[in-house]
């Protein structure tokens, strides 16, 4: 990266040197720095890196780091969206300040819940001759977390693999009266697009989770459900979803009614006995 941001008629000592390269080779490491590790990676004093953020003409060390945060800022790397959420809180990183994000995050899936999309998805789960799962990277988690609140209630669920040719065994299995649940939250995967497409032909219903409040013709699901893991540049929470998939367990178990009890009941006499 090159160092644009810093005024051209200052004359820099030896330690700020090594800075600014340490900084121009490893811009995303030094993101994740504080002050402190900064230092001790340099083998200087903090003193030393503090002068050299304001001999830059930055007020201190943290507005220096915004500078080379905008400048990284078309990236979209794993390593800038950790740097840019350990940055919301002024304090520096903590369980309190992190703990009220996600409560942000849940707030405001709740703004933009639709209760009407929300309960048809709970009838087609319940309705569905099966439920397949599609679920990669991230999502993984809560598609497991799905998979296995749905299985203790007795419904017919499976996950279909997550990429690769594997996933056309799944498809092929899957067609009327069958359900799959996605997640795509900021874009439709190209094996959702494979899914999505396929449904015309085979006659399964979808639902996918999604972090778009609008979402393109081409790359809607028959039901969507909205859920927010913060901003487009920030390290994404999985509270919402996570906590919207419980919400449909919970659900699914309050529409079974006392026969969701003599599943849990069964699975729990099996569990006693072996």
């Amino acid at each position: 990266m090159s160092f644009d941001f810093l005024p051209a008629d200052n004359e820099f000592t030896r330690a700020d040197a090594q800075i600014m390269e340490f900084i121009s080779a490893h811009p995303n490491e030094f993101l994740l720095m504080n002050m402190s590790q900064l230092a001790r990676q340099l083998g200087v004093s903090d003193a030393t890196v503090s002068r050299f953020a304001r001999h830059s003409g930055f007020a201190d060390f943290k507005e220096l780091k915004r500078a080379v945060m905008q400048q990284q800022n078309n990236q979209s790397s794993p390593a800038l969206k950790m740097a840019q959420t350990l940055m919301k809180d002024e304090g520096g990183f903590g369980l309190a300040g992190w703990l009220s994000y996600q409560q942000s995050c849940l707030q405001k899936t709740l703004e933009h819940l639709d209760e009407d999309i929300f309960e048809t998805s709970v009838k087609e789960i319940l309705s569905a001759r099966h439920i397949y799962i599609h679920a990669k990277s991230a999502s993984a988690s809560v598609g497991q977390l799905l998979m296995f609140r749905l299985r203790r209630l007795g419904l017919p669920v499976s996950m279909l693999p997550s990429g690769g040719s594997e996933i056309w065994e799944g498809l092929a299995l899957a067609g009327e009266g069958d359900l799959i649940i996605m997640f795509s939250f900021s874009k439709v995967s190209r094996e959702g697009v494979m899914i999505l497409n396929q449904s015309r032909e085979s006659g399964y219903k979808t639902l996918a989770f999604t972090s778009r409040l609008y979402v393109p013709a081409g790359q809607r699901a028959d039901m969507n459900l909205f859920v927010y893991r913060g901003e487009e540049n920030e390290y994404h929470s999985m509270a919402a979803p996570a906590a919207v998939v419980d919400a449909l367990a919970v659900a699914a178990a309050r529409e079974l009614g006392p026969d969701s009890v003599k599943r849990l009941d069964r699975l729990h006499e099996l569990k006693k006995k072996y």
